[in-house]
């Protein structure tokens, strides 16, 4: 019949069903979030504006005159085409210092996420040097090593060498003795 598997089934297709749902009604929160709503009685001035951005846009590459193309922008606002024409006249000749010290500022000062993104970065370039110091170290450790077990083992065999009856070569033990005594002087 229609057990416990069954109903765990089910459960887990509405859960599904419910999460789909959640993310098409994220999605269309999204697309309406990026629309550009201007109060009615500004919208002519926000519209001047745009048109007025396009042109500075176009101008590098366009070979008509910005006096052509403000007469054009005029002409295409209607009833509010003085209007149009006198806000980007005077934007034109009224520069704002300090916007451009503001976005500068905006730029030297960093938002918590990049100030974060740099700590993050500086901690793990710190981990990686000392990582690499480590390596160093050890590698310098077994070859150390290495090195006084090799010397170790080149003692030991001149020194347990026996002669044909069984007694220690004390010849051989003399002359790595000397060998020594030169070595340190």
């Amino acid at each position: 019949g229609r057990g416990f598997a069954f109903r765990r089934k089910q459960k887990i297709e509405q859960q599904y069903r419910k999460l789909l749902k959640k993310r098409r009604q994220v999605h269309s929160q999204q697309g309406d979030q990026f629309t550009d709503t201007y109060p009615e009685h500004l919208k002519h001035l926000y519209l001047a504006e745009e048109e007025k951005l396009r042109r500075r846009r176009r101008t590098p590459d366009g070979s008509v005159s910005s006096e052509e193309k403000l007469n054009q922008a005029a002409d295409g606002c209607g009833i509010y085409g003085y209007v149009c024409l006198m806000i980007i006249s005077v934007s034109r000749t009224c520069t704002f210092p300090s916007r451009s010290v503001v976005t500068q500022e905006k730029f030297k000062n960093k938002t918590s996420n990049q100030k974060a993104k740099e700590e993050y970065e500086k901690i793990k370039a710190e981990h990686a040097r000392k990582k690499e110091e480590a390596e160093k170290r050890r590698q310098q450790r077994e070859e150390a090593q290495r090195l006084y077990k090799k010397k170790k083992m080149e003692a030991y065999k001149i020194l347990s060498k026996k002669t044909k009856k069984g007694q220690p070569n004390l010849n051989l033990q003399v002359e790595f003795l000397l060998q020594k005594i030169q070595q340190n002087t």
